[in-house]
Formats: C-alpha cells, structure tokens, sequence
C-alpha cells in the first residue's frame, strides 16, 4: 500500500456554490406513487437536494464559488498559478473545463489549469495533486475547485438513483506555511468494478445514437433510463465500501501514527445516511464528530466532502485542527486523507440561477 506525505502545505480557505432550486424529495412523486417516495426517501435520508437549471453548468457553481473566495480574503489573482478543476460533468468534451475557468477568472496566462476526471473520490486526488505541486515547486497559491452537475444525468424514472443525487461547487485555496506540518493521503482504485457505476452510452467506446438515447425499461421493477444516464448497482457498490473504506482508514491512521481520539472531525462521502452511520458505527467512530449533508444536498458526488466542510464547520476552523477526509464511488476508486486546517476562512454559500451568483 502506497501512502503520499506532505508537509508544509494546506488549505487557507474555501467557499461554496449550491444551485438556488430546491428539490423537496417527498414531492419528488412525478414518476412514482407518494408511498413509494416516502419509503426510499426515508431510507437513504436524502430530504432534500439542489439541482442546476438548464444555463447552469459545473463550472458555474465553481466560478461563482471561486468569486465569493476571492472577495472575502482580498487576494491578488496574479498569485494563484495553479488551478485544477475536479468533475464527471464538464461544460465540454474538449477544451477542458479548468482552461475555459482560468480565462473567465481572469487569472494569468502564466496559470497551469487542467481537469481531473474522478467520481467521488475526487476531492482527495485533487488535494493531493495540488499539495505536491506547490510542495515541490514554486507555485504560490493553487485553487482546487469541485463541480458537479448529476441531476442531469441520472434518470428520474429510475427508482434506485432518482432520489439521491444533486449539484454544487465548491473552491479551496492552497497554500505553503510551515504551520500546517504533515499530511498524509492514501490513494487507492479497483478498475475490476467500472462497471458498478456508470454511463454506458454518449462517449467513444459506446458513441451516441438513437439507441443510446432512447429511453426502455431495464428491469422488472420497471424502472426507466437511457444509455446515457447514469446507473448504479447499490448493492455491491455497498459491499465493497464496507468492505474497503474502514480497512483504508485503520490503514492511514496507523501510517500516519494517529488515533481517533486526535481528530477533530471526519468528512466522509454523502453516499447515503445507511452507508456512513454502518462505517462509523462498524469503526466506533464518535457521531459527533462526523458531519453530515446528505439530508439536505444529497450525494454531489466528489463535491459532498469539501461542500460539507464549508456547509458545517464554517464558524468551527479556528485555530488549529486535523480533519480526516474519506471518499469512495465511480472507478472504483477510494481515498482516505488525514489533513491539518489551521484557521481556515470559509465563506458563506452562496446560490446560482441561470449560470450568475443570486445571493
């Protein structure tokens, strides 16, 4: 098992951007009888989501995101030299994301921008790329942004992923500073299960036509997608999280020569509310110390851990406290990062209509 290590380098701030529409899920009966919501809502404990309208792109979430960033710590855009962009919903096929994000920021030409396209795990990967570039070069400040757009691409007939999955963007900048000591990143893939979760259709194995887009029934609960909307196997997409995540965890905290009892918080994915309360429960992990969005943005899918930094424990960052991150989904791939954030200033979140910030 390979572990990377840093020192020196953290996030100094973050904000967020959430779609101003909100999807009450228990009136999310349009395909389905009322009772039948009521019983999945309840049991993945998605209440509520927001989802991006039909101007409203990934990269809009995480403009808006960055903007706000920018505004409350004052910082001078010809710093940052780095910019990343994480997502599985990009504005294109090509140019990249993060290329069309460094020219609307205005941000240098100097600025190395590029895409990193990962599920859930995401935000980890992206951390970690970020932290070893500023590490061992000299870059002075590095945005990460995370944006996803899933509402638009998974099927609302489909009962296994109709409930679940919603938009947001997040931005974290990053930084040199010796107090932030080490972290450690545990990197992890499973190409074996692609096929747990994924978009058959609209990419160039499996190009886009008729058939492909062409909405049938897959299976004998009736429920309805196209090729090119996303499908998940639930079941054994459970089994290997708990089959992986706690052992990937035990595994860093051991190499990182930590305990439990030393961290301040735990993020983990909002996969759903069954997921994390077996992991923490399994590991014994203290519930107070694990905060949770996924009753009111639902599973934003590399976006749920740093949007549920942002979203609950902006006023809780002061001074110094170490954060242990921990992703899994598309890939497979999984990610668990035990991160020091010393006085971290995040923003309020603020909420995008028709591609522009609203508030």
């Amino acid at each position: 098992m390979a572990f990377l290590t840093f020192q020196n380098v953290g996030v100094t701030a973050m904000a967020a951007a959430v779609p101003q529409r909100v999807i009450n899920n228990y009136e999310y009966t349009e395909y389905f009888p009322a009772d039948q919501v009521k019983e999945v809502v309840d049991k993945v404990g998605v209440f509520e989501r927001r989802f991006a309208d039909e101007n409203t792109c990934s990269s809009d979430l995480c403009y808006a995101a960055v903007e706000k960033l920018i505004e409350d710590n004052n910082i001078n855009r010809e710093e940052i030299d780095l910019l990343i962009f994480i997502s599985q919903t990009p504005d294109y096929r090509m140019p990249a994301t993060s290329v069309i994000l460094q020219d609307r920021l205005k941000l240098s030409n100097s600025c190395i921008a590029f895409d990193i396209t990962l599920g859930c795990s995401g935000f980890c990967y992206g951390l970690s790329v970020a932290y070893s570039m500023i590490q061992n070069s000299g870059i002075r400040k590095a945005l990460v942004l995370d944006g996803e757009t899933r509402s638009k691409v998974y099927s609302p007939k489909d009962r296994r992923s109709a409930f679940i999955f919603g938009d947001g963007g997040v931005a974290a900048l990053v930084e040199r500073d010796e107090k932030f000591g080490k972290s450690t990143f545990s990197l992890n893939s499973d190409g074996s299960r692609f096929d747990l979760i994924m978009i058959k259709g609209g990419g160039y194995r499996n190009p886009s036509s008729v058939e492909t887009l062409t909405e049938k029934i897959v299976d004998e609960y009736g429920n309805i997608r196209s090729d090119e909307q996303g499908y998940m196997n639930g079941g054994d997409v459970f089994n290997f999280v708990i089959r992986e995540i706690p052992r990937d965890v035990k595994n860093t905290l051991e190499y990182a020569e930590i305990e439990t009892s030393q961290l301040d918080y735990i993020i983990f994915h909002q996969a759903n509310n069954f997921i994390n309360s077996y992991i923490a429960k399994k590991m014994k992990l203290d519930a107070d110390k694990i905060p949770a969005t996924i009753h009111k943005y639902g599973n934003t899918s590399s976006v749920s851990v740093p949007l549920t930094i942002v979203s609950e424990l902006k006023d809780k960052l002061s001074g110094e406290n170490t954060l242990l991150l921990s992703a899994f989904g598309v890939g497979m791939t999984w990610a668990t990062a035990i991160v020091p954030f010393v006085d971290c200033k995040i923003s309020d979140i603020v909420e995008v209509k028709d591609g522009k910030t609203i508030k």
